[in-house]
């Protein structure tokens, strides 16, 4: 274990100590956690945790995950998701009159892989940057390029605009930082933060153009223009009065009853969760079921680094405000990779020196960083971290988690190189095996 995590026993033993005395507990992770082979497990494991200390279902402890912004949690919430269960699609065939599609989507990774088959012949994106956001960006930019046609709803430009299909649209569309005026007056969107608190949305700036449409708007008229009547739905109310899509909100998802009401509550409202608000489990015997795990580290090859990708301070996402990283002390560049200073000499390399950062795959396919700067950091040794996007290339396509198929964008095994242009391969390559959970 301390050769797997880097720790010393005595911090390991102080942390199970305070946590035996505690009284309540939070645990919260990230990424860090789920961008992992064995993420799966090893949340599980955490909740194993908690609920052999009592710390599920009393008010100061349980399980806080950093699960995304309000876009991300909302989606899964109103059915945004391939693997909806039987009972949210019973509800919204009964809502609507008709009977929705059972058969499973596809995720993000699938999909790609998906288009690369000439399966997806059409794509169409509400938002986001997926080309640059997913794993493999070389892959996923061939993939794309693949399909037929692409259509994006966006709101700014990005690179998933210039990765298209043999046909593309971009049809822009307002934010919802914009003023949204509809044909019954002024009208919110609600949105769902990461500790399931669920509030309106109002646009307070003049839209950067009178003539967008919505993306309410959008979906609406596409929806018409394609399924017209054969679904039971008013898509040009549903245009003029958001309201009225609250209102089949409140009869299909669970836990939105009443939904125009309590979002227009001070603050909105939570939504249900059975184990923390009254310690009941939707499992077959009512109760929660510690789970048995198998975890395995990472094993990190001679003269190799375990990649992690990260944002840095002025970053949403793909979306890249400036070029400093107050979070790490790294200015004017993005073209960086953070290498412990220990790493850095038994490498054979210096602090500020220009590498290529290659990764060691089992596919064979070479992917590669060229011309990065190396920054000593004080990362864990055997480990090094680059920023996303950028570093994603780096990243195979079936490189993924157990279980959840995310991309594994925390444990990508690398090397570096001089450049080319340096007259040689390789720089040190005595870096002892290692490994990291």
């Amino acid at each position: 274990m301390l050769e797997a995590t880097g720790l010393r026993i005595e911090e390991i033993d102080e942390l199970a100590e305070r946590y035996l005395k505690a009284d309540k507990v939070i645990i919260t992770w990230a990424m860090g956690v789920t961008q992992q082979k064995k993420g799966v497990d090893t949340i599980k494991e955490i909740i194993n945790l908690l609920l052999l200390r009592g710390n599920i279902g009393k008010p100061g402890a349980g399980a806080s995950p950093i699960r995304g912004h309000s876009n991300v949690q909302g989606d899964r919430t109103m059915g945004i998701w391939e693997q909806m269960p039987p009972a949210f699609m019973n509800a919204l065939g009964k809502e609507f009159d008709f009977e929705p599609p059972r058969e499973h989507g596809a995720d993000a990774v699938e999909t790609i892989r998906r288009m690369q088959e000439g399966k997806t012949k059409f794509f169409l994106a509400l938002g986001g940057n997926l080309v640059a956001a997913i794993s493999d960006t070389d892959a996923a930019e061939a993939a794309m390029e693949q399909t037929d046609f692409t259509v994006q709803i966006s709101i700014k430009l990005n690179r998933s605009h210039i990765s298209t299909g043999k046909e593309a649209l971009i049809l822009p569309t307002m934010g919802r930082t914009e003023i949204d005026i509809q044909e019954t007056g002024r009208q919110f969107v609600s949105v769902e933060d990461t500790v399931c608190a669920v509030h309106a949305s109002w646009g307070r700036v003049e839209p950067v153009a009178h003539t967008l449409l919505s993306e309410v708007s959008i979906i609406s008229r596409l929806a018409k223009a394609t399924l017209g009547n054969k679904i039971n739905a008013d898509w040009d109310g549903f245009e003029k009065n958001y309201d009225l899509i609250r209102d089949h909100i409140s009869r299909v998802v669970a836990g939105c009853e009443n939904y125009n009401e309590r979002i227009r509550q001070d603050g909105g409202f939570i939504l249900e969760n059975g184990p923390r608000d009254s310690r009941t489990f939707h499992t077959p015997t009512g109760k929660a079921v510690l789970t048995a795990n198998d975890l395995e580290a990472v094993e990190r090859p001679t003269g190799t680094l375990i990649l992690q990708t990260l944002r840095s301070h002025d970053q949403f996402n793909t979306t890249i405000y400036g070029f400093n990283d107050r979070y790490r002390g790294i200015k004017k560049g993005r073209h960086v990779i953070m290498v412990n200073a220990e790493d850095i000499t038994e490498l054979g390399m210096a602090d500020g020196q220009l590498v290529d950062v290659y990764g060691v795959n089992k596919d064979g396919k070479e992917r590669v960083l060229r011309d990065y700067r190396v920054v000593s950091y004080p990362t864990p040794r055997g480990c090094a971290a680059a920023y996303y996007p950028e570093a994603n290339v780096l990243v195979p396509l079936d490189h993924v988690a157990d279980g959840s198929n995310t991309p594994v964008s925390k444990a990508v095994i690398v090397r570096l190189r001089l450049p080319r242009s340096a007259g040689t391969e390789t720089a040190g390559a005595t870096a002892g095996a290692a490994a990291l959970a």
